[in-house]
């Protein structure tokens, strides 16, 4: 098989066509081509070990190019094969590459794939700085996005802790709210970390316990936050149905929901994905598998948004009470508009997305997840802590009592020096 062209080492091919495209974007649905290649090699590789099994074969014998297996030939023929499949993700293309078995062995493939496949804008330069730069650009966006709501929140939930007279169901609600919002963020730059700090490593192919528990933790973090704006959401139901209960009774069942049906959920992801389908590092959603997680997210969604229509339609009637007190009223609206707002805006654009397969729109869901997702912890410490006029208030009142104390302390240090 020697000759004017050499077989290339196994993916070598399919590096130089695809890679410059996965190694800046890293997208899902771009490892699924990665791994449909490491297949079809696997396969040509062990019909080539078994043909080796019965030597004297005259001619040129099977053999993996990098992108096609070539089934063994008579000298002197020709044979032709499609683009391969999975490349029609990239463009519609019907080309054949034929090749030659000659004297010298297997000839150059003609055309070269690059042409007959149509995948000369995967391997512009131009187009893969520009990619690289988009991405790079977008990585510093939701990096500014999760420090600013991770600095935003914990000083909400330290705002919180410190204030006795903050102490209560609902805040103590919104802590654990926040809490889910923080250990998302953290998660992103564990996952970052892991993943991507390494660029001399396919992450495409990467299979370590340190990448899966990276990932693990990644959907619980995002389960926990859809299902504690969950809880949010039957707080404010149980407030408006039942005024006069006591809301302490419910804690340990929002606890559970918040916390227990994600880890549930992920422990049954775990354990479905090392029986099932344990290869790479467990970040491709095109695995159907993926649906462990994704169903308890839509559900989640869905139940928001059927609270969503009975809040405003109780909150309707409560407002036009002339019973209620002007105190409930306010406590009702204040809380309402934090929450009738957040479950539109953490749900629309998942259930947009969920109706399209995963490689659909990769870039919009990029953009949508990381770069407007990352903002999303800031503005529920905005909406739940810092324009909140109860919060307000004590923080008045605290900074008051403590300019006081701060000028007497003066007043008696100034004393003291006088009468010595």
């Amino acid at each position: 098989m020697g000759g004017p062209w050499q077989r290339p080492r196994p993916r070598s091919l399919l590096l130089l066509l695809l890679l410059p495209r996965l190694q800046v974007r890293g997208t899902h649905p771009d490892c699924s081509v990665v791994l449909h290649f490491q297949e079809r090699e696997a396969e040509c590789l062990e019909r080539i070990w078994n043909e080796s099994q019965s030597p004297g074969q005259e001619g040129c014998p099977t053999e993996w190019d990098g992108v096609s297996c070539w089934p063994a030939l008579p000298l002197g023929q020709s044979r032709a094969v499609a683009c391969p499949d999975i490349l029609h993700v990239f463009n519609k293309s019907k080309g054949l590459i034929q090749r030659n078995c000659t004297e010298q062995g297997w000839s150059t493939p003609s055309p070269p794939y690059h042409s007959a496949c149509q995948l000369e804008t995967l391997g512009s330069n131009n187009d893969t700085e520009a990619t690289a730069r988009h991405f790079v650009t977008m990585k510093v966006l939701y990096t500014c996005g999760y420090s600013t709501s991770l600095a935003a929140l914990l000083l909400a939930i330290g705002i919180f802790s410190c204030f006795r007279k903050l102490h209560c169901t609902r805040n103590s609600i919104h802590i654990h709210f926040f809490t889910s919002f923080v250990l998302r963020g953290t998660a992103v730059f564990i996952k970052d970390g892991v993943l991507f700090s390494d660029e001399s490593i396919d992450h495409c192919t990467m299979s370590t316990v340190t990448c899966k528990a990276a990932i693990a933790f990644f959907q619980y973090s995002v389960l926990a936050n859809f299902y504690w704006l969950l809880v949010e959401g039957l707080y404010l139901q149980t407030l408006l149905l039942l005024t006069f209960t006591c809301d302490r009774s419910y804690t340990w069942g929002y606890t559970l929901i918040g916390w227990g049906v994600p880890m549930v959920t992920v422990g049954v992801w775990v354990l479905t994905r090392l029986q099932y389908d344990n290869h790479g590092c467990w970040d491709d959603y095109s695995s159907l598998y993926w649906w462990v997680i994704k169903a308890p997210i839509l559900l989640a969604i869905f139940v928001n948004f059927l609270i969503f229509l009975n809040v405003t339609r109780m909150l309707a009637q409560k407002i036009r009470c002339p019973d209620l007190s002007k105190t409930h009223k306010q406590q009702y609206l204040r809380l309402t508009k934090s929450t009738l707002l957040l479950i539109p805006l953490f749900g629309v654009h998942y259930v947009v997305f969920a109706l399209f397969p995963e490689h659909v729109g990769v870039d919009a869901r990029l953009y949508f997840e990381l770069v407007l997702g990352s903002y999303q912890g800031f503005l529920v410490a905005l909406l739940y802590c810092f324009l909140n006029g109860e919060v307000q208030a004590e923080i008045r009142r605290n900074w008051g009592k403590w300019q006081r104390s701060m000028e007497s302390n003066v007043f008696n240090l100034g004393t003291q020096d006088f009468t010595a």
